[in-house]
């Protein structure tokens, strides 16, 4: 039995928040259910909570710096798709225009 969801392949992006969240869900629900004080269980969300938005800032810098690669890659490369283009384009037209004045008839004025 497959399902499309299943084969579903999550960006890096869903990958690593739902890592995030998984990670604190599981040492929320470890510290509420430990035997520690009220002060001293709200101290431990705290702290907790403080070195998971940090654990995930780090991964969007991360994930913001490869995605700032990649857009740069693309540019430099639909460039030199463009440059390839224009450069064919160029040459067609000079085999064109050297065709056209091969083939005219004597007489004719070349352009």
């Amino acid at each position: 039995m497959s399902c499309e969801h299943c084969e579903h392949k999550g960006s890096a992006l869903e990958v690593a928040v739902s890592f995030l969240v998984g990670a604190a869900a599981g040492f929320v629900a470890g510290i509420l259910l430990a035997p520690a004080s009220g002060k001293e269980t709200r101290k431990k969300i705290h702290d907790e909570v403080d070195k998971t938005g940090d654990k995930a800032k780090d991964g969007f810098e991360k994930i913001a710096k490869e995605a700032e690669k990649g857009i740069r890659v693309v540019r430099e490369k639909t460039q030199e798709g463009i440059d390839s283009i224009k450069d064919f384009i160029d040459k067609k037209k000079e085999e064109f225009q050297k065709r056209s004045t091969e083939t005219l008839p004597e007489g004719e004025p070349k352009p």
